[in-house]
């Protein structure tokens, strides 16, 4: 086991080229606003949204590229409005929306000129969502990432293959330098066509990652186009140089629970979970395994309690609306940051980490003491440094508090449990 782990370390470090990335001023300040932020969109949309089973379909189901293709000639999503997306993500709370530009299919949400294998090109539609999406981001003050599937059971130059797209039908040849040249050029399409693009978050690597990627390659041409760009890589690995942030699937930080992050250390960049409404990114009409709004929020807090983010995912319909179910998670979510969201907003973890009662969250000289599930009629909160007051958030309430020699005692026989989550300020001396 550990001559394997060497071996591979040693093959990543042979794929990144030497020198130390150093971000640009405009970059330290754009990861700022990401840790401040706290909570995004996710949106998982393209052609499979047609044969709603998700956005594996392809793979999961042996389809192989000529009966793939054909999907495309039924996307047609008239009732698409950018403008009603975006003011769903600012209702809910949300400061920023990442959108899938190519998922594994290969297939171009936006109008490229790499290939016909896009929406413009190979729709009724012909229109390019990305352009129209980030158009009404940047009027309404939403900032805009980009998601990127390094993966692609489409392009015939994806060769050889990784661990999956072996259903594909595609000739058993390609060339692989040709096939990276084509992925930095819809990125260079992405990052110069399409006004201020926030942040770029890669996926698939995991499909071939003995594979020399020349990720720093890459990574230096997105920075070189717009230094502020925030990286994230969806390896399921702990960060590599030029990486801005690091994102873990379906997970809280330095958690494995959905398997993915064996290898995943908990970094010091800016952290994001992405996670989903039921248990689909792409829409799935059949996944009706809705979470309910009490967990989304609680798992929110939960994030930002481990100094995280969280990124938050639809799966629109093939005619462009987001499914109804999604709309009203959202809504309701929003309505509960409206009235709680000083404790999420801006805030780090707090020095508690998140235990099974809650979670704890921190800004200036300001504690929160998220209680997510009562479990006595105290809870004993360590190592804190001296404290002056302890209140409800919502009602200002004095909350009882004593000291001891090894933190402090909130006494809750007296105060209003809420049933999501009762909120405790507790403020430095």
């Amino acid at each position: 086991m550990k001559i394997i782990q060497i071996g591979v370390l040693v093959l990543l470090g042979a794929m990144t080229p030497a020198g130390t990335y150093q971000p640009a001023n405009s970059n330290l300040e754009a990861r700022q606003w990401f840790q401040d932020a706290k909570f995004g969109m996710f949106i998982h949309w393209g052609v499979y949204s047609v044969a709603e089973r998700g956005e594996w379909v392809m793979e999961n189901e042996n389809i192989p590229v000529s009966a793939y293709e054909p999907l495309a000639a039924k996307f047609n999503p008239t009732e698409f409005d950018a403008a009603e997306w975006v003011a769903l993500a600012k209702r809910a709370g949300m400061k920023y929306i990442t959108i899938t530009t190519k998922h594994h299919d290969g297939f171009a949400m936006y109008g490229t000129k790499q290939n016909k294998w896009n929406v413009v090109d190979a729709t009724p539609w012909k229109k390019d969502p990305i352009k129209l999406l980030a158009d009404e981001c940047h009027r309404q003050g939403i900032k805009i990432f980009f998601y990127y599937s390094l993966l692609d059971w489409h392009h015939p130059d994806y060769y050889p293959l990784g661990r999956t797209g072996h259903s594909a039908g595609r000739p058993v040849e390609g060339d692989w330098n040709r096939y990276l040249d084509f992925m930095d050029a819809q990125l260079k399409e992405l990052l110069t066509g399409y006004g201020e693009v926030d942040g770029i978050c890669f996926d698939g690597w995991w499909d071939k990652p003995h594979a020399d990627w020349q990720l720093r390659r890459t990574y230096d041409l997105i920075h070189s186009l717009q230094p502020a760009t925030l990286i994230t890589n969806n390896h399921h690995r702990t960060p590599y140089e030029g990486e801005d942030y690091q994102i873990f699937e379906q997970d809280l930080p330095g958690h494995n629970a959905a398997g993915f992050n064996r290898e995943a250390e908990k970094s010091a960049l800016p952290l994001e979970t992405a996670a989903t409404i039921n248990e689909s990114w792409g829409y799935n009409r059949n996944d009706t395994k809705f979470k309910s709004t009490e967990s989304l929020i609680q798992y929110l807090v939960r994030a930002a309690g481990h100094g995280a983010n969280l990124d938050l995912n639809v799966g629109p319909m093939s005619n462009g609306k987001i499914q109804p179910e999604f709309v009203e998670a959202l809504d309701q979510i929003g309505d509960w940051m409206r009235k709680n969201g000083e404790t999420i907003y801006g805030t780090r973890g707090g020095p508690v980490p998140p235990q099974s009662w809650g979670a704890m969250t921190q800004k200036g000289d300001r504690f929160y003491v998220h209680i997510l599930k009562l479990q006595a009629e105290s809870l004993t909160l360590p190592h804190l440094p001296p404290l002056k007051a302890a209140a409800m958030f919502v009602t200002g309430a004095k909350v009882d508090m004593t000291s001891t020699d090894n933190g402090y005692v909130l006494h809750l026989q007296r105060t209003a449990h809420d049933a999501i989550d009762t909120i405790v300020v507790l403020e430095k001396r």
